[in-house]
């Protein structure tokens, strides 16, 4: 049975992205974080990893996108979860009982406008199943937990409310990591990671080799280089694979104007649940 790595506990919506993209009956292995998810795969012991890169409500997951620059693993595939968070709570427990609230930080600002009209205590955990398993292990009744629908499941919890999150429109997108990228399927992606040299228009030059290309960028975010204050990576997804050859031309292009360039990985899009 092929086994991949994900960060959280059972039921975790990392757990869902990895059987959404490959199947029932993979063997899910949890991790207690995004460090140990790479190493884990670094190092052979499982087939794969999964880990979020991009919520649509509040953006980028910045740990990963730093994890994929200091690790030589490639991106094989996407799978875009829907979440959908309820509020948990140990079998009993009214609404006028809970004082406070776990889950995730990522989970806790998407339910940001319905946590400031109830004015509970914000109590941050490292995942959102983890933050059902807290309150049901430490038999906490004056609080809650928000987390999966599968979560409270498993942990044979209370829902006493479902899709709190602000917007219904609730997506987080994943990367599937390998030792190796997938094979052109027609319908791809690509992500590279690249550093612009410090000269007048060197970004923009970078970027004018894919649009004389007609290559659609689909999406371009900065990160700190952490090496010297105020320079940047620049992460970039580009429709296309690495082997097409308007591609592979744009990359060779793209080496003028940066300080270096590193392929994340192609691989087949996703598409929307």
């Amino acid at each position: 049975m092929k086994i991949v790595a994900f960060q959280g506990e059972p039921g975790a919506y990392s757990e869902s992205a990895v059987f959404q993209f490959f199947g029932s009956k993979v063997e899910a292995k949890p991790c207690r974080d995004f460090l140990e998810v790479f190493e884990t795969v670094k190092q052979g012991q499982v087939a794969a990893g999964v880990v979020p890169v991009e919520n649509s409500i509040e953006g980028s997951i910045n740990q990963n996108y730093d994890l994929f620059f200091n690790y030589d693993l490639k991106v094989c595939g996407e799978v875009i979860v829907r979440i959908a968070h309820c509020l948990i709570v140990n079998p009993g427990t009214t609404m006028e009982q809970i004082k406070a609230v776990y889950s995730h930080p990522q989970a806790l600002a998407q339910c940001r406008k319905y946590l400031e009209k109830m004015k509970w205590e914000i109590i941050p955990a490292y995942d959102t199943a983890g933050s059902v398993k807290i309150i049901k292990e430490q038999k906490i009744t004056n609080a809650a937990a928000i987390a999966s629908r599968h979560a409270a499941e498993l942990n044979d919890m209370e829902i006493l409310e479902r899709d709190i999150a602000d917007n219904k429109d609730n997506f987080t997108r994943f990367f599937v990591l390998s030792h190796e990228d997938s094979a052109p399927t027609g319908k791809d992606k690509t992500s590279i990671i690249f550093s612009a040299k410090h000269e007048p228009g060197a970004l923009y030059n970078a970027l004018g080799e894919f649009a004389k290309r007609k290559i659609n960028l689909t999406r371009i975010e900065s990160r700190p280089t952490k090496k010297t204050a105020w320079e940047y990576n620049f992460y970039l997804d580009f429709d296309g694979h690495r082997t097409e050859q308007k591609c592979a031309e744009a990359l060779i292009a793209l080496e003028k104007y940066a300080v270096f360039v590193k392929i994340l990985g192609s691989y087949p899009k996703a598409i929307l649940p």
